[in-house]
């Protein structure tokens, strides 16, 4: 089976991307990453491998990985914009407004309500992005 590292170049390649030095360096760092770091954070973790790889070049480098459906940029509550490679299965955000921490779910009866209601409205889905906001309690619920 193939780690998230790989399926990252494999796409890059089949993209007619080309795998330079620092490209599979930032590559490997989002594909390894289990936050949603934003760039500043994916700078400080790619420069720890290479500090001759630049800020503009992660810039630039996530510019192209999402132009081209590799990554996902995320930008919750106006914070800083935060990186995922793209999913390959659909998922949703629960943002823990005390921490920054970000929690990734599927429900399918949230997925299913959704379709519902765009139906009534006269709507076909063709895709959404939910975000939800909250503080963690004591002890999770169920």
């Amino acid at each position: 089976m193939a780690s998230e590292f790989d399926t990252l170049i494999a796409q890059c390649r089949k993209s007619g991307q080309r795998i330079t030095g620092p490209r599979r360096i930032i590559a490997e760092v989002v594909a390894h990453a289990k936050d949603h770091p934003d760039i500043s954070e994916l700078h400080r973790r790619v420069a720890a491998i290479d500090p001759r790889i630049s800020l503009s070049t992660v810039y630039r480098t996530l510019k192209v990985f999402a132009a081209n459906g590799l990554v996902e940029r995320h930008s919750f509550a106006g914070g800083r914009v935060r990186i995922e490679p793209a999913a390959e299965r659909h998922h949703d955000h629960l943002i823990d407004v005390d921490t920054g921490e970000v929690v990734e779910f599927r429900a399918d009866e949230i997925e299913r309500l959704q379709t519902e209601v765009a139906r009534r409205l006269g709507f076909e889905l063709t895709g959404h992005k939910l975000v939800l906001y909250g503080r963690r309690m004591s002890r999770p619920a169920g």
